[in-house]
């Protein structure tokens, strides 16, 4: 890699530096006070959802204010990918990183110590060794950003001992502002964050949770494989998009599916070579409509902006995490989907990881609350939106209108009886014959089938024997999902996942609690393109869209020539407005959101040409 030798962009203003560099032509939201906050000396921490533009909080300060400023990132590839997108803007940047050879490092080390570098990305095991440490002591640094600082919490969902250490940096250097970033955050999240970094007296800027591109949606798990082609196929064929499994398994067994049946997939996961993650990575983020299928090792900083939709083929283990998840759905603010499919077993699962692990009491209670309040948003009969951002203690008055409830609203019915006969036939199993069962015989139990199982063990002589005929296996195990996720029902894992009875079941059983469950609507079997639930196209007029594929082909040709993913010469949300405005001159370029000086002097006189063209 290389260190750029232009020099700094500094402006008068904070709006004229991100004018200038960045071609936009005003701050959204809180990103205007952050800035001026930390040009002026101050630490923050600033909470803003995924495509929130987190990134300009740091990089136009840095421009404005003397020295470098050191940016401690976690991935490799996320730093790789923001230094390449800085460079194109004009932006003297650079990474130190395990990729980089001896030669190479020290280039950028002594682009440092030279005061040539106007941002310097480094991972946080490098920064908190001691060569790293002398480094920054023999060139002046302008600020500290620490990125998706939530790594620093235990009680986070990507928690990173090594965030740990960052503390030292209010220690070494008390002059020098910090600002940690991240883009989900509970209050005791960002409590510890506080805590572990030393920013009592930074200043808070939390912006709103709310992604209103991002349509939710939550299906009963059915076949879960076919459902999620079926979602491919019908809301987003040829789209860029990121699912989410539980397991390495799970995450090869659903890429191959998918590929056998028309769609380009990848796996990801810890378990494969380095260098075939790696090779899988750079597909994803550096070609059009690729499909990551991935556990949650992957994703952490994706800078990728089209990813049309993220899809979980099991449940996550936290609002939170799932919120950072699906928010790397549209960061370009278009019309984007996050589908997720929960079933029984996800509750089972969820709950034995819990009770298996290795945490002490108090851990264990806060997993336990955290899986709570995500069967809540599971199961909810409101709108998920507002379910959603109650989570993060953001108030939201009215029901969103894109989500699969505001859509779909379920219906609820009285589950009382259902719920009895439910708990009435676990503990008679227990009770009167000291046997436990998982959900499949139970159901059985209650439907009157004759089975070998129930006929061996003379279950049909029980007296809930055959009164729930009245509904289907699909409904049982709906309302049996139900009881396991408000703790009506316990899973005894030792016990092959046996169901018990809990403390608060006695108030069912005797009466002394009503119980509204919700009933999935019936989806009829969509026919391809045909689906009520897809997500809005975004759409353009036949000559711009002609504009916009000349444009997106133009940008994939200059991409490949760079070495560096398409969104890193511009935005699809970039050329959409090229293609809207179709300008005549550079003049008329220049007022696009996304195309600054350096971008207008590189290609500004290509993309008129292409506008002509097309």
């Amino acid at each position: 890699m290389s260190v750029p030798a232009a020099s700094p962009p500094f402006a008068s203003s904070a709006l004229d530096t991100l004018r200038r560099v960045f071609g936009y032509e005003q701050f959204r939201g809180e990103q205007h006070a952050v800035v001026e906050h930390v040009v002026g000396g101050g630490d923050a921490l600033v909470l803003m959802p995924t495509g929130g533009g987190k990134s300009l909080c740091y990089q136009v300060p840095a421009l404005m204010r003397q020295g470098t400023g050191v940016v401690i990132s976690p991935l490799i590839a996320l730093m790789q990918d923001q230094v390449a997108a800085l460079l194109e803007v004009g932006v003297r940047a650079a990474y130190l990183n395990s990729s980089q050879s001896f030669d190479e490092a020290r280039a950028v080390e002594r682009a440092y110590v030279a005061g040539e570098l106007d941002l310097l990305y480094v991972a946080p095991e490098r920064l908190l060794t001691e060569r790293c440490l002398q480094l920054l002591d023999h060139g002046q640094v302008a600020l500290f950003a620490i990125d998706e600082a939530h790594c620093v919490s235990q009680w986070g969902h990507d928690f990173r001992p090594e965030y740990m250490g960052l503390s030292l940096l209010a220690e070494r250097w008390p002059q020098v502002p910090r600002v940690a970033l991240t883009a989900t955050a509970t209050a005791e999240t960002r409590d510890e964050i506080v805590e572990r970094l030393g920013l009592q007296d930074a200043a808070r800027f939390v912006a709103s949770f709310d992604r209103p591109n991002i349509r939710y949606r939550i299906v009963e798990k059915n076949e879960v494989r076919r459902q999620l082609l079926e979602f491919i196929q019908n809301d987003h064929a040829g789209d860029a998009g990121i699912v989410y499994a539980l397991s390495r398994a799970g995450v090869e067994k659903t890429a191959d599916f998918l590929v056998q049946n028309g769609v380009d997939a990848l796996p990801y996961h810890a378990g494969l070579p380095a260098q075939v993650r790696a090779a899988n990575q750079a597909r994803f983020l550096r070609e059009d409509g690729v499909v990551m299928v991935a556990t949650i090792a992957f994703g952490m900083g994706i800078d990728k902006p089209d990813v049309r939709f993220v899809a979980h083929i099991d449940m996550p283990r936290s609002v939170e995490g799932y919120y950072q998840e699906t928010g790397r759905a549209g960061r370009d603010g278009l019309p984007s989907q996050a589908w997720l499919a929960y079933g029984l077993q996800d509750v089972v699962q969820q709950r034995r990881m819990i009770d298996e692990s290795d945490g002490n009491d108090p851990h264990k209670r806060r997993m336990a609350q955290q899986l709570d309040a995500m069967l809540g948003l599971c199961e909810t009969v409101e709108c998920r939106r507002q379910r959603l951002l109650a989570y993060f203690g953001e108030p939201h008055t009215t029901a969103c209108g894109n989500c699969d409830v505001c859509l779909e609203p379920p219906q609820t019915w009285d589950g009382t009886v259902a719920a009895q006969k439910v708990l009435s036939a676990v503990f008679r199993l227990w009770h009167e014959r000291g046997q436990r069962y998982g959900a499949g015989h139970l159901i059985d139990i209650l439907r009157g089938k004759l089975t070998p199982r129930v006929q061996e063990n003379q279950h049909d002589q029980l007296s809930v024997f055959g009164v729930g005929g009245d509904h289907s296996d699909r409904e049982w195990r709906g309302v049996i999902r139900q009881l396991v996720a408000q703790g009506l029902l316990a899973v005894d894992h030792e016990g092959f996942s046996s169901l018990m009875l809990t403390e608060a079941s006695r108030e069912v059983l005797k009466g002394q609690r009503q119980l509204l469950l919700r009933r999935e609507p019936v989806r009829e079997r969509r026919q391809r393109g045909g689906s009520r639930q897809r997500a809005p196209i975004i759409d353009l007029p036949p000559e711009a869209a002609a504009r916009f594929a000349e444009l997106r082909a133009w940008r994939a040709s200059v991409a490949r020539d760079h070495g560096v993913p398409a969104y890193v010469i511009f935005h699809d949300s970039t050329l959409r407005e090229i293609a809207l405005a179709a300008p005549r001159s550079l003049d008329d370029l220049s007022r696009i959101n996304g195309v600054g000086v350096r971008k207008l002097e590189s290609y500004g006189p290509d993309i008129l040409r292409q506008v002509r063209a097309a």
